[in-house]
């Protein structure tokens, strides 16, 4: 057989994994529909009023951006393992030992295949850690320009409204100040 047949067979039965027991419990189950089944169900509450009222934009923007920097965030972690594995790499005190296990485990190979010219040397580990110090510092940096833009157009500001109320009261305030000053001085 082809890779082709192969790659097929197995999209075939993918499908059928998860479309058969659709299709069984489609024809099996009763179709009783009552008042109380077709209500609106939203995490255990009961409804209140119509379950068509607009719904505010600044849910979607606050759950959007906790996606966003959440999953920022995951890349930490791959980073961590291989800083870790780096920085304990370029312990100039390791044992041959130490260094083959620890290489093994930093290249994701399989446990006693380094060998004593293949293993990472305190130097290059030392290197490898920098690096990667170097990487994870921009992309913070990155993350952090991406907040402070968004923090400075006001996506974070829940009610908006009274945060631009409260920006014009300051400047008015400011521009009194500075009126009563130049009064001040011509007089």
């Amino acid at each position: 057989m082809n890779l082709t047949l192969h790659f097929l067979l197995f999209m075939i039965a993918g499908a059928s994994i998860a479309l058969v027991p659709l299709v069984i419990g489609y024809f099996v189950r009763p179709n009783l529909p009552t008042p109380e089944k077709d209500a609106v169900y939203e995490c255990g509450e009961p409804t209140i009023g119509s379950s068509y009222i607009q719904f505010d934009i600044r849910f979607y923007v606050v759950a959007l951006l906790f996606i966003i920097f959440d999953v920022e965030v995951a890349f930490f972690f791959p980073w961590a393992t291989v800083f870790g594995g780096a920085t304990q790499l370029a312990d100039t005190r390791l044992s041959d030992d130490a260094r083959r296990n620890l290489t093994d485990r930093l290249l994701d190979l399989t446990p006693g295949t380094t060998t004593s010219e293949t293993m990472i040397s305190a130097a290059d580990a030392l290197r490898i850690a920098w690096t990667g110090f170097g990487d994870i510092l921009v992309f913070f940096a990155v993350l952090m320009v991406g907040f402070a833009y968004v923090w400075s157009r006001g996506d974070l500001d829940w009610v908006r409204a009274l945060m631009e109320q409260v920006r014009a009261n300051k400047l008015r305030e400011r521009e009194a100040a500075a009126a009563e000053r130049k009064s001040q001085l011509a007089s």
